[in-house]
């Protein structure tokens, strides 16, 4: 069984980009926000919040740009693992602001089972019939990449035949007070990831390759650990990256209108790694978290298909 882990699906629903293609010259401003009824349909999305529609339009675009939709027979084996620090925040500051008020006979039925931190993952899961791992990450700016990295871990260590890895932001009013006016990215990206034998096994397609993963105090240590992949051909990174950073390597990072990525962030930088190699690039390309200032960094090499 090969260890080796590769990206075979991805997908991005931003306002303005709804390919890896559009991610990579840029979200358009202005663009009119995402409505996952026009993907999805609208059955079941009534009492879920924004992330967790968000994460279902997401979960279908992948599955679909990997080639698994249908009966296959491949839900039993597929995990997933989402990342989201804000996803439900809407939720909970309702429930807590009517039990303030009217206590807990006050709370909708609806609402508190979407104050579960794990809501996107679990009900992603539900929807699509993905009876892998079930796991949600929600640590900080870091969340996006740690997402994929415990999903690669769960592949290697044969826990799974594939995992979905999704990183969504929702934008609110609520959101805002939180990041100090920031608006939310309000979307987000999804990767579908699968050991490399399996891809080829079953008639896929590689889309990236998964290298090396770190993560430590600063930034500057996590690229010490990343060097074993080799110099950079490009890196993803947020605009706060320190300048003294990989002189010379192209860098590319969200447009500011696009608001605050938080635990979106490292799932969109892979995607935009993918949208790279599609248009003719070559790895290693760096997604990094983390910048000046930051409690912890963290890092992801990703490869070209075809990659030893």
């Amino acid at each position: 069984m090969s260890a080796t882990v590769v990206v075979s699906g991805a997908a991005v629903l931003l306002p303005g980009a709804d390919s890896v293609r559009a991610l990579l010259a840029g979200p358009e401003q202005g663009a009119p926000a995402v409505v996952p009824a026009d993907l999805v349909g609208r059955k079941g999305l009534r009492y879920k919040d924004r992330a967790t529609q968000l994460g279902y339009a997401l979960a279908a675009l992948v599955l679909a740009d990997a080639g698994l939709t249908g009966e296959d027979g491949t839900a039993a084996g597929t995990g997933v693992v989402a990342s989201s620090n804000f996803g439900n925040l809407d939720t909970v500051t309702r429930a807590l602001d009517t039990i303030r008020a009217e206590t807990v006979t006050g709370t909708s039925p609806m609402d508190l089972p979407n104050a579960s931190s794990n809501v996107i993952a679990s009900s992603v899961a539900i929807r699509h019939g993905l009876r892998g791992p079930n796991l949600m990450v929600c640590n900080g700016p870091t969340s996006g990449l740690d997402a994929v990295h415990w999903a690669a871990t769960l592949l290697r260590a044969g826990r799974a035949e594939r995992m979905l890895v999704l990183g969504v932001e929702p934008d609110s009013e609520v959101v805002r007070r939180l990041t100090g006016g920031h608006p939310g990215i309000d979307g987000g990206a999804a990767l579908l990831l699968e050991r490399e034998d399996a891809v080829h096994a079953r008639g896929g397609t590689v889309r990236a390759v998964l290298g090396g993963y770190a993560r430590a105090g600063a930034v500057r240590d996590v690229l010490d650990r990343l060097a074993a992949e080799g110099e950079p051909a490009r890196c993803e990174a947020p605009a706060g990256l320190d300048a003294a950073l990989l002189p010379g390597v192209p860098r590319a990072g969200l447009p500011e209108h696009c608001g605050e990525a938080s635990g979106a962030l490292g799932v969109v930088q892979c995607a935009a790694a993918v949208g790279w190699f599609e248009d003719g690039g070559s790895g290693p390309v760096y997604a990094l978290t983390g910048g000046a200032g930051a409690d912890a960094g963290a890092g992801l090499a990703l490869l070209a298909p075809g990659t030893p």
